[in-house]
């Protein structure tokens, strides 16, 4: 869910911008968190507060994407969320406003994505996807930046191409 659907890079910029006085640029962050550069990791701690997780923005093209795939395919949002207490609500009413056509027994708030299984799974953590058995898709990110062992994706425009075309090729090969 986070930096997948929800984009929570640029809530962690805008922590940094106010503390430091600045944007950090990109190259600074290739490879990188934004709480992982010098003095900032405490900005990591806004992740505990509430309301957090309720107003991040959706990344373009989400919402559309998810619901021509979920009225074809059997899609679960997974997210881990046991680590900070108040995500847990305000992931549930940020899914509620932004993706309501999703049944509340098609999400799943875990400690550890290793119990999921499934065919496909999006993520932009390698952690997440190397303990998945199915296709792990990388969706991009600049902290995942120098990660190549998974297939990238950048956007829900790729993700939208990549299953219209698994798709096509699978009734052709029915037929």
């Amino acid at each position: 869910m986070d930096g997948v659907l929800a984009d929570t890079y640029v809530k962690f910029i805008d922590r940094y911008e106010a503390a430091f006085g600045r944007r950090p640029t990109r190259e600074e962050l290739l490879g990188r968190k934004v709480y992982d550069l010098e003095g900032a990791a405490y900005i990591r701690n806004a992740m505990h507060e509430e309301g957090f997780f309720r107003d991040l923005a959706v990344l373009p093209g989400a919402v559309e994407v998810m619901q021509e795939l979920y009225e074809k395919h059997e899609v679960y949002i997974v997210s881990t969320a046991s680590e900070f207490k108040h995500s847990y609500r305000d992931k549930w009413e940020w899914l509620a406003e932004h993706f309501p056509f999703i049944h509340f027994s098609r999400i799943v708030f875990c400690g550890n994505k290793s119990i999921v299984t499934g065919d496909y799974m999006i993520d932009d953590k390698v952690g997440n996807l190397a303990g998945f058995g199915g296709k792990g898709l990388l969706f991009d990110a600049l902290d995942n930046h120098h990660d190549e062992e998974y297939q990238r994706v950048h956007n829900w425009a790729e993700i939208q191409a990549y299953f219209r075309q698994q798709y096509a090729d699978e009734t052709v090969a029915t037929e």
